[in-house]
């Protein structure tokens, strides 16, 4: 019997549909254009690129840059950077320390480095809710990590109080201690490094060097009042003095770190409370000599342009490249302007405001430097009687003449101008207006907010600045800072240094209001750089927006064609190491304490050694060993060898005495003082 199979009934879900081929395409077409509404959907809801994200990846991309480029030269065998130079240049000369010690030169006297402004390292102890996780890691120096991870937060814990110039509620930043404290600012960028690398060839070990590190930021006195640190300067030279048979300390400092030990020498010697208690022969027993490096004895013009409009050359020559970005609310962070609210808390700042008013810097119609003229120097000037500018006579006359006393002038005319030319409106009286800043703003305040468009436009009216009248301008557009400051430092010049008054820890920074120890056999240098245009003053205008914007601003287009012109992107620039000018660095050493004079009234040996410029002649060579820029001096062969022989035992006469390549004789001669 035949079987028959049933067929299995078929579902109606899965019942086949039979089309017609015209209903197929439209239905293609219904899915088809569902498809492109679909695709069109998603790049509507695709981000766009925004300015932000270009900026993140540019920075990303000097980031990973900067580490691969650090990483490829740290892979490389140590010896290809100094192959390749030698092969350009021909042999290198040995290390100081290597030479040294072939010499026979061995470790004599304790050395005591002091830091200046900015270059020492600063960790956190305590501090806000946003600095979670960051006890004891740098702040400043280091690999600066925290500065684009949260600089707001890094704003905040980088201020001082802005009443007391000291630590605010709930947070304590604090100096590294030891010699890591300063060696290097950042990684692969020496300070101390190569000075304490070679002094270790001839014997040197962390017991017979000290980092004498600070809170830069805090005024001279109150680094005593708050860390001690000045009576921790003195036990430790005492210490080491006693450890090493008696023999007295050589003290390095560098840039503002000699005006610091200069308030240190007057401070030990004071009777306490304020003073030290060591005596008026503690210096004559425990110091041999004194070589400042780079020190700027009688100010800088840079930190007038720095508290004014928190700039200087570097910041206005960026404004021209990339016009108000440094002046915009970028990523949220008014930069310029948080770093004046940072910078006005630190007191240490007024310490280089430049000293001795018209009688050292000029007026309207005088300068020391007047009639200078950048040339190239070849040879060294050993006369100190006579000027290094021997080369080619050229007629001053070719060259518009500059006039420096005016430190800060509204337009270049003003610059130029006869002063009998030069109509002013006094700004001291003028009634400052109410906050100019709207209320998007307020949150970077800074003083300018308080003086209203009135007050502006009586700054800019007055229309030209001297040393003389700097301090009126400060007090005028910066009074809170101004009225801390003027507790802590002075800058006149003293009629009677016997005045009971100077006897107050105000003066003891500024050498022309304070007498050098009672010490003749202390030796006392002057090491720095010259040969590099140094900013000596400025050409002003106002802000193109005041609102939120700092109101002035250094006009980077006033500018001379003049090859030999010493103004540039609205900057008149002389002599000098960069940053500190030669007058500043050399006058007390050429002049003011030169021989028994009323501010050395025990005579101490003077000795003035200057360092021509020379940049490296290849990138491997980094920051040259001859160079005579106000940090990367630090790295230049001559001068470590000079420190290391009078470390070794040498007096300033066996160095060869002055070594002088600018007109810093020729300058300080004009400069009539009472001495």
């Amino acid at each position: 019997m035949a079987l028959i199979r049933r067929r299995k009934p078929i579902e109606p879900s899965k019942t086949p549909v039979l089309r017609e081929e015209g209903e197929e395409e439209e239905e293609e077409e219904e899915d088809n254009s569902k498809n492109k509404h679909v695709k069109k959907s998603y790049k509507k809801s695709k981000p766009k690129w925004t300015c932000l994200d270009n900026c993140c990846w540019f920075v990303g991309c000097i980031c990973v840059t900067w580490w691969v480029l650090l990483f490829l030269y740290n892979v490389m065998p140590a010896s290809l950077p100094q192959y390749v130079t030698e092969a350009i240049t021909g042999p290198l000369p040995d290390p100081p320390g290597v030479k040294l010690r072939k010499e026979g030169l061995k470790a004599k006297h304790p050395v005591v480095f002091v830091p200046g402004i900015v270059t020492g390292g600063l960790e956190l102890w305590e501090g806000h809710q946003c600095a979670d996780g960051l006890f004891r890691k740098r702040l400043w120096g280091g690999a600066f990590g925290e500065v684009y991870k949260r600089p707001l937060c890094w704003v905040e814990h980088m201020s001082l109080d802005n009443e007391t110039g000291l630590d605010p509620p709930g947070i304590r930043v604090r100096p590294v201690c030891g010699l890591v404290a300063a060696d290097y600012f950042a990684p692969g960028y020496f300070v101390w490094a190569v000075l304490i690398a070679n002094l270790a060839r001839i014997g040197y070990e962390e017991k017979t060097m000290y980092m004498a590190s600070y809170d830069w930021r805090l005024s001279f006195q109150n680094t005593e009042v708050r860390d001690q640190s000045l009576s921790r300067i003195k036990s430790n030279i005492e210490l080491m003095v006693a450890t090493n048979g008696g023999n007295k300390a050589v003290i390095i400092p560098h840039s503002m770190g000699a005006l610091y030990f200069l308030h240190f020498m007057k401070w030990v010697e004071a009777p306490a409370p304020m003073g030290g208690g060591g005596g008026p022969d503690w210096c004559a027993k425990h110091i041999k000599a004194v070589m400042n490096i780079g020190g700027p004895f009688l100010g800088v013009p840079k930190a007038v342009s720095g508290l004014f409009s928190a700039e200087a050359k570097d910041i206005a020559v960026a404004r021209a490249i990339a016009p108000g970005v440094l002046d915009k609310d970028l990523f949220g962070f008014q930069t310029l302007q948080h770093i004046m609210r940072m910078s006005r808390t630190w007191d240490s700042t007024m310490s280089m405001i430049p000293k001795g008013g018209a009688t050292i810097w000029g007026d309207l119609d005088w300068s020391p430097e007047e009639g200078y003229i950048p040339i190239k120097r070849k040879q060294k000037n050993t006369d100190t009687q006579k000027t290094s500018q021997d080369g080619p006579e050229r007629k001053i006359s070719e060259i518009r003449r500059a006039n420096y006393g005016r430190i800060i002038s509204f337009g270049k005319d003003v610059a130029e101008a006869l002063s009998s030319d030069i109509e002013r409106i006094d700004f001291r009286d003028a009634v400052k207006g109410q906050s100019i800043a709207n209320t998007s703003c307020r949150d970077v305040w800074t003083e300018y907010h308080d003086m209203g468009f009135g007050g502006i436009k009586a700054v800019a009216e007055y229309k030209v600045y001297t040393a003389g009248s700097i301090l009126d301008l400060l007090h005028f557009v910066a009074p809170k800072m101004m009225e801390r400051g003027s507790a802590h430092f002075s800058y006149g010049i003293a009629d009677d240094l016997d005045d009971p008054k100077y006897q107050h820890y105000k003066y003891w920074s500024n050498p022309l209001e304070t007498k050098l120890p009672n010490a003749p056999e202390m030796e006392v240098f002057s090491l720095y750089g010259v040969g590099i245009p140094t900013e000596r003053s400025y050409v002003y205008k106002l802000s193109p927006s005041a609102e939120c914007a700092i109101p002035f601003q250094i006009d980077s287009s006033a500018d001379e064609q003049f090859e030999d012109s010493c103004l540039k992107g609205g900057v008149y620039t002389v002599d000098g190491d960069e940053t500190v000018p030669v007058l500043s660095s050399g006058f007390m050493c050429a002049k003011g304490w030169r021989g028994k004079t009323r501010f050395n009234p025990s005579g101490s040996q003077m000795h003035i050694r200057e360092y021509n410029h020379s940049p490296p002649t290849n990138l491997l060579e980094g920051r040259g060993t001859q160079s005579g820029a106000h940090v990367d001096i630090m790295g230049n062969f001559a001068l470590i060898e000079d420190i290391m022989r009078v470390a070794a035992g040498a007096t300033g006469e066996e160095l060869g005495g002055d070594q002088v390549y600018s007109d810093i004789f020729k300058w300080s001669e004009k400069i009539h003082l009472q001495l």
